[in-house]
């Protein structure tokens, strides 16, 4: 009976031991479900420096097909002024293993900074949605207060404006939009392309990029780059088949009265 006793005191203790353990894990781990495309991913609390950054560049007509509401703030509403070719999604601090920090240890977003970006910020990284943006405090705002990102990679970024000036740069410097254009790959509703096509066109001037193709339509091409902003192999693979397509920019517009309507840019 003593032993009996014994055993079931010993298993409480490990079921007691195991539960612990099981919130520690839980409470290390925070399961973020981003917007905008994004894919939900695990990110690790504990906010260690990250590995490299990615440079992610999304193809607005393969994304704004599946667009069901309209407003002023949407770059896929902008008809003729639309987006012409890929538009920066985010430059992100990832690590090695696939995972990312997000939203670490700083002040509140000051919009203040990007006065002098607003321009070029809405040509070349809109927002393909009407949906309002929440910032790390927990607040609603400015668009690019959704980057959450930019938070985990001081000292390499000291603040907003060095943050959404340097994905410009990067952006410009390495024009991924060019590169395929040069190599015959343009945007078109019937041609398919070889997949590595692609691949080498981009690697022949930069290096292995990260594709996402929904369905066979490209997503997004990610760059990656090494601390010190120089190019890299992305560690990744790529998610599209044998033949993709670039689709031509559909635009959303309103009319005066606010009924939707579809028309080409």
């Amino acid at each position: 009976m003593a032993s009996t006793k014994s055993m079931a005191f010993s298993s409480s203790i490990a079921i007691s031991l195991t539960l612990i353990q099981l919130t520690l894990v839980l409470c290390n781990t925070q399961f973020l479900n981003f917007k905008d495309g994004e894919v939900i991913k695990s990110v690790v609390s504990e906010q260690r420096e990250f590995d490299y950054f990615l440079l992610s560049l999304q193809w607005p007509a393969t994304y704004c097909r599946t667009t069901k509401k309209c407003c002023s703030q949407n770059g896929c509403c902008k008809g003729s002024n639309g987006p012409a070719g890929f538009t920066i999604h985010g430059l992100w601090a990832d690590y090695n293993d696939g995972t990312w920090p997000s939203c670490c240890n700083g002040p509140q977003f000051d919009e203040t900074k990007l006065l002098p970006l607003f321009d070029e910020l809405k040509t070349y990284w809109p927002t393909l949605s009407c949906s309002n943006s929440s910032s790390c405090h927990g607040g609603k705002g400015l668009f690019w207060g959704h980057e959450k990102h930019g938070t985990c990679e001081f000292p390499y970024i000291k603040d907003e404006y060095d943050f959404f000036t340097k994905a410009l740069s990067l952006y410009f410097k390495y024009n991924v939009t060019e590169m395929l254009s040069q190599a015959g790959y343009v945007a078109s509703d019937s041609a398919k392309y070889p997949l590595e096509g692609i691949i080498s066109a981009i690697k022949n001037s930069f290096g292995t990029p990260e594709i996402a193709c929904t369905g066979d339509a490209v997503e997004e091409i990610r760059l990656c780059f090494n601390k010190n902003f120089e190019p890299q192999d992305c560690f990744s693979g790529i998610s599209c088949p044998s033949h993709v397509s670039l689709p031509v920019y559909a635009s959303m517009g309103l009319k005066n009265d606010g009924i939707v309507k579809w028309f080409n840019a």
